[in-house]
């Protein structure tokens, strides 16, 4: 483990994290933001609109999941929402601002929900968006596609063990 991700904690989302857990999702949205006018009041309130959205899709589907802030040196730098099942680990949403990605950090945590996941023999599980980058990685890391559902890609790992 590198000395960066030793540093590296999650806690409890609270009601005081909304404003971070925007900023957050509105860095996963730049393109699409940049296209709005990057900060006008316009791209501005469709991220809000859309971050709305995704939390109440979240919290209807996945009422279980355990929503961590992701930091680094006790400083919030992105977001986590996990569900456990009786069968499988679900990573529902991983995102980490643009200054701290491509560090590591997203492999490290992924990494330990598999040791998790092998540990407890399930299988993890995700849906990723078709033209994230974070496809790659996912393959790196054994992630197999199991569907293609127009937008998004359900992809598994599961262990030896599981």
């Amino acid at each position: 483990m590198t000395e960066q991700s030793s540093s590296i904690t999650l806690r409890a989302a609270t009601p005081v994290d909304r404003d971070f857990l925007l900023t957050v999702f509105a860095s996963t949205r730049s393109n699409e933001l940049a296209a709005l006018g990057g900060n006008s009041p316009e791209a501005q309130a469709f991220a809000q609109m859309q971050f709305t959205l995704q939390q109440q899709a979240y919290s209807a589907a996945y009422p279980a999941a355990e929503n961590s802030i992701i930091l680094l040196a006790e400083q919030p730098i992105g977001r986590m929402l996990v569900e456990r099942t009786d069968a499988a680990i679900l990573l529902i949403d991983i995102a980490i601002l643009n200054d701290y990605r491509n560090r590591g950090i997203g492999s490290s945590l992924i990494r330990g929900l598999m040791d998790e996941a092998a540990g407890s023999q399930k299988s993890m599980r995700l849906s990723v968006y078709k033209s994230n980058p974070a496809v790659r990685l996912y393959e790196r890391l054994g992630f197999s596609l199991i569907a293609d559902n127009g937008l998004y890609f359900e992809m598994i790992w599961a262990s030896a063990n599981s």
